[in-house]
């Protein structure tokens, strides 16, 4: 180990260490032999609704609509249903990106896109999802960048909405007693 990853390993332990101000050294009667020190229940090392220490951390806490994922479930779902059709290279269900690679239509071989969509939010909105568009043409020297028709990323959206909002009803439809 090199003798600066050293040192600047040696200061921030010392820095973290200097930061509590309640370490006692020695057997107390609050917080037992040595060095031991218990987090009170609930306590929260990131506020009140950070990562929790101690009784009732494991409990799951409702967020709503799209709590699994991190997005709105419905957006997620119709997304990849709309862009089912090409390869994905990369899906982040937290982040609420789909990447999808280069997809060439049978009827134009000339030419090709790839979609970059971006769910927004928890909520199921109309301004909750964007796409972005890309187009190639291939050339004599091989393929190059192309502008993308203007409406195909906003008729992408709106396809993408109506089928969230299609879910949406669908699942409150079957979820409802009867």
């Amino acid at each position: 180990m090199s003798p600066r990853l050293l040192i600047a390993l040696l200061t921030a332990v010392l820095s973290v260490a200097a930061c509590s101000d309640d370490i006692k050294v020695g057997p107390t009667p609050d917080i037992g032999p040595g060095r031991e020190k218990v987090a009170p229940p609930g306590q929260s090392a990131f506020g009140p609704n950070g990562l929790t220490f101690g009784p009732g951390a494991s409990k799951s806490k409702d967020l709503g609509e799209g709590a699994i994922l991190g997005v709105n479930a419905f957006l997620w779902r119709a997304s990849l249903d709309t862009v089912s059709f090409m390869p994905i290279t990369s899906a982040d269900p937290f982040g609420g990106t789909i990447v999808t690679d280069w997809y060439t239509a049978p009827t134009t071989p000339g030419e090709r896109y790839k979609l970059n969509v971006y769910i927004l939010g928890r909520e199921l909105r109309s301004d909750g999802v964007r796409v972005s568009v890309f187009r190639q043409v291939q050339g004599k020297g091989g393929w190059s960048d192309a502008p993308a028709p203007n409406t195909m990323s906003a008729a992408l959206e709106d396809t993408i909405l109506t089928k969230a909002r299609q879910l949406r009803i669908t699942g409150l439809e079957n979820s409802t007693p009867q």
